[in-house]
């Protein structure tokens, strides 16, 4: 059997799932330790420390609110507004060839945290598929997250 050692997964698989990510992240002060890009009124980005692909970037609201009837007219408002930004940001930082943007609603629509509603933005380039996932079961993501953190504070 081969062995893909991935050390930092260590912190997820044994993190509090009872924490909410989004709310801690939100509280804290301490932005880049916690890879938050950006603090609109009543929304803020961060970067996925799990990343389906180099560059994947959450948006969500400051409320802890699990689905989007909840949200407010100017939530919704400044939450798309923020994900077009980050989309034009990657746009400008990173030149994906495309992109999945979609949010999961509830634990088996494949929400992490079916409590706090969040958005994927996944930059997609050609090629960024290939055997790996298939014959391994394995993603490789090309960039550290301090490394994109510092570039995409940058852009």
């Amino acid at each position: 059997m081969d062995r893909l050692w991935a050390p930092w997964r260590i912190k997820y698989v044994t993190q509090k799932k009872h924490t909410c990510i989004f709310c801690r992240a939100a509280k804290s002060r301490r932005d880049k330790d916690n890879f938050l890009l950006e603090r609109r009124q009543y929304c803020f980005s961060v970067l996925n420390i799990f990343p389906y692909n180099n560059g994947h970037i959450m948006v969500a609201p400051y409320r802890h609110v699990g689905s989007l009837e909840k949200l407010k007219e100017t939530e919704i408002l400044d939450l798309l507004r923020l994900i077009n930004k980050t989309k034009r940001d990657l746009d400008k930082c990173l030149k994906p060839d495309g992109y999945n943007i979609g949010l999961n609603i509830g634990k088996f629509a494949g929400a992490g945290f079916p409590g706090h509603l969040h958005i994927h933005i996944v930059p997609r380039w050609g090629g960024d598929t290939n055997f790996m996932p298939v014959v391994g079961n394995t993603k490789v993501i090309s960039q550290s997250l301090k490394e994109l953190y510092q570039r995409l504070k940058k852009c």
